[in-house]
């Protein structure tokens, strides 16, 4: 797909083929332009894929009860099926979804200073996010946003207003701004799910985007992802990484100083001396949270920064086919 974008007077062609095309768009600070085009594109790949025929559309239809108006009622469709179904419009919501980011400084790696900033976690689960708001706004379904790092940053309830969607978009662009100034903010993801769980108070769809690095127990964190659940919430945990980096533990056969974004603790070691227990101790962590997840009904994703953005909205059309 290439769609034209004017900067400055001019007509600038990009390609939207895949993930690091996106960056091209950073200059333009335009969250909703770029969501649309990632949906529109993902829409389109729909016809070739394991979806074909899966709501391409997403127009949403009720059957037509006799005696009422027929003004809303879908006459194309009727010519197709020779059944009468009435479209349903902005106010018939079907869906509550709250996004839930973490904001904490590991979700800042890769860190790069500079102009030329390298696509961290942070970037890619606020990308994510701002193309679910626009698929699930297209689907007339209500959309909150939660922030957190060590704290509740910023949280609201789900609307679907355009008003609504402008200050979401505008909360999600600014978090790929952070810089140096955000660094050593530490993650409480424990204490932040417990108080999602209680403030979205109506039955909803919570999508999280977190490379849960915590340093609480792991039952802990286990407790507070079942919290939701005993809410009666739908999950969906999206667990951002870099897979090369942070799963694969891959750099070159060299010394390298690794700092702690969130501590600011250093250490130099060659990386080979170290892979493969690293590598080992890692895969347990994620086999773990894989089982808990598996436990508690709670859709594990693994969202690599890497891949392209229809890893994650595949997934939940799945899990909105399934609700819906």
């Amino acid at each position: 797909m290439r769609i034209l974008v004017i900067a400055n007077g001019l007509p600038i062609f990009v390609a939207m083929n895949n993930l690091f095309d996106i960056q091209q768009f950073q200059q333009f600070d335009n969250m909703e332009l770029i969501a649309r085009e990632v949906v529109e594109g993902f829409i389109t790949g729909l016809h070739r894929s394991p979806f074909h025929g899966f709501s391409v559309e997403f127009a949403e239809h009720r059957q037509y009860n006799q005696g009422e108006s027929t003004k809303h009622i879908d006459w194309k469709l009727f010519a197709r099926s020779d059944r009468l179904y009435v479209k349903q419009y902005e106010e018939e919501t079907n869906l509550r979804c709250q996004l839930v980011i973490d904001t904490s400084s590991s979700m800042l790696f890769p860190y790069e200073q500079g102009k030329n900033k390298r696509f961290n976690k942070l970037a890619f689960s606020a990308y994510s996010a701002a193309a679910l708001m626009y698929l699930m706004r297209r689907q007339r379904d209500s959309v909150g946003l939660s922030l957190f790092s060590d704290h509740i940053e910023y949280h609201s309830e789900n609307r679907l207003s355009s008003v609504h969607a402008e200050l979401l978009y505008g909360k999600l662009a600014g978090l790929l701004t952070k810089g140096k100034e955000d660094l050593r903010k530490t993650t409480n993801a424990v204490e932040a799910l417990h108080q999602i769980a209680e403030q979205v108070h109506k039955r909803s769809l919570i999508l999280i985007f977190s490379d849960m690095m915590d340093d609480s127990e792991d039952e802990e964190l286990f407790s507070a992802l079942q919290h939701l659940r005993y809410n009666k919430h739908e999950v969906i945990l999206f667990h951002v990484t870099d897979h090369k980096q942070e799963k694969q533990f891959n750099f070159q056969n060299r010394p390298y100083r690794f700092v702690d974004l969130e501590s600011g603790q250093q250490l130099k070691f060659s990386p080979h001396e170290l892979k493969e227990n690293y590598k080992k101790a890692v895969a347990r962590h994620f086999e773990q949270l894989k089982v808990k997840c598996g436990q508690y009904h709670i859709d594990l994703v693994e969202a690599d920064i890497n891949e392209n953005f229809s890893q994650v909205l595949h997934q939940f059309l799945r899990k909105r086919k399934k609700l819906y």
